[in-house]
């Protein structure tokens, strides 16, 4: 029949309501009276309440646990979760009547080429099982989906699998969503891939002292980590770098002090050389100090090599620990990254250190020889120091191997020797050589059948 009604056909002329003008409302509420699996259960559009009769063999289950043996569209209220959840039987499961929303804001951590690392993501939503993360990185070929339990409605973690950081492609950016329990999924999230961390075995040397007016400059101090090859004054390799991928290092190389003709005057200090980045510590080697003059200040000066003090003293240039040895009294010879040097007029300089970091042995950092009290010369040692002489121009040290220049004698004439500049020489593996330098290394790959060395003779740097 119409809805339409006129307050008159409603109302009797007490202002009670007609009872037959009730037809869309059922008889009575009390249950007994209604047809069976009938209910009132909802106000139409139109403004009438209408009823509904639930199938005679669905179930409703309010208890703390899922029911046993469900059919499709049983209801069963989660006491435990305070949720109403139906019975699915595409997915064999209970879901909610209303689904949870999943929302993925952040995802912390690296993704590295070739290494399997774990990645934290943070949101909403993720509920206390079985949370869907998807990968995907179309270039590379890449959906792979990872199931994890979460750590809590709003964390998860997840490790990256074999299927992608084995297919990533370094710089590519991957990217990343979830699904949770209830089948809803997030927006997208994006994570770069990039190159893991590497080792790197070094040698730095300082630069050379200059020689004095008798005494023999000392070489720049020598640390290294290849091979278990010893660093200065006889102490064991060191600790390679680690370089990640991006950072720029910096290669800072030392001079040699420059050797001059003054009869009296200060041993100085030649310059530090090192390498440095944000997230290493600096490795330095500090430059060789230079030979003692007569007449002025006998002592050998310090440093990563200690200089050789002119005639009649004994105040020798002390070394640094891990980098390199004393010089020697008495007009004596420089110290060297391998020994100290010899003492008495004409002392030969200290030995310096073999390393095979660029695939041959090179000896380098020797200190250089006093000025004899007698007419000639006194060689250095092998590894860059310079030779002493009685009278002339005394031997400079050899550019980039940190040698200390050689000493001439107070009785004759002529200019103490240059101290050699020092060197920084990195040894990698091939396949993490990025190929991004400045200040022009030698750059020389497949050293050994597998690794890339770089010989730094001047400043600059290198990206990992």
């Amino acid at each position: 029949m119409t809805k339409a009604r006129n307050l008159s056909s409603l109302l009797d002329a007490t202002g009670d309501v007609v009872s037959t003008a009730l037809d869309n409302v059922p008889p009575s509420d009390n249950a007994s009276s209604l047809t069976t699996g009938t209910l009132p259960v909802a106000r139409l559009a139109d403004g009438s309440i209408t009823s509904a009769k639930l199938d005679n063999d669905a179930k409703v289950v309010r208890s703390a646990s899922a029911p046993s043996t469900p059919s499709e569209g049983d209801l069963w209220y989660d006491q435990t979760n305070e949720v109403l959840k139906i019975y699915q039987s595409s997915v064999s499961n209970f879901v909610k009547v209303s689904a949870e929303i999943a929302v993925l804001s952040s995802v912390t951590g690296i993704l590295y080429v070739g290494q399997s690392t774990n990645l934290t993501l943070s949101g909403s939503g993720f509920l206390n099982s079985n949370l869907v993360v998807n990968f995907l990185q179309a270039s590379d070929a890449i959906d792979v989906n990872v199931t994890v339990t979460p750590t809590n409605d709003s964390s998860a973690t997840v490790t990256v699998p074999s299927s992608v950081y084995n297919n990533v492609t370094n710089g590519n950016i991957v990217t990343i969503k979830v699904t949770n329990s209830d089948g809803k999924s997030s927006g997208n999230q994006t994570i770069t891939a990039s190159a893991p961390p590497y080792s790197v075995d070094f040698l730095v040397i300082g630069g050379g002292g200059r020689g004095g007016y008798e005494g023999g400059g000392g070489a720049g101090g020598y640390r290294t980590s290849y091979n278990n090859e010893t660093s200065g004054r006889g102490s064991s390799a060191q600790t390679a770098l680690t370089f990640t991928s991006g950072t720029v290092y910096t290669v800072t190389i030392g001079g040699g002090d420059a050797g001059d003709g003054a009869t009296s005057g200060t041993a100085g200090t030649a310059d530090s050389t090192s390498i440095s980045g944000s997230d290493i510590s600096t490795v330095s080697s500090t430059g060789g100090g230079g030979g003692g003059y007569a007449g002025g200040s006998n002592a050998g000066g310090n440093g990563g090599c200690g200089g050789g003090a002119s005639s009649g003293s004994s105040a020798v240039g002390s070394g640094t620990a891990n980098e390199g040895y004393d010089g020697g009294t008495s007009a004596g010879g420089g110290g060297g990254a391998g020994s100290a040097g010899s003492t008495g007029y004409g002392g030969t300089g200290g030995a310096g250190l073999a390393s095979t970091i660029t695939g041959s042995s090179v000896t380098r950092a020797s200190g250089g020889s006093g000025g004899p009290a007698s007419s000639g010369t006194v060689a250095a040692q092998a590894g860059g120091g310079g030779f002493g002489t009685y009278s002339g121009d005394a031997g400079d040290g050899v550019v980039n191997t940190g040698g200390g220049g050689g000493g001439y004698w107070a009785g004759g004439s002529g200019t103490a020797g240059d101290g050699g500049s020092g060197v920084v020489i990195l040894r990698m593996p091939d396949g993490n050589y990025s190929g991004t330098t400045t200040g022009s290394p030698t750059v020389t790959t497949g050293v050994g059948g597998t690794d890339t060395v770089l010989i730094f003779t001047a400043s600059g740097s290198y990206t990992g």
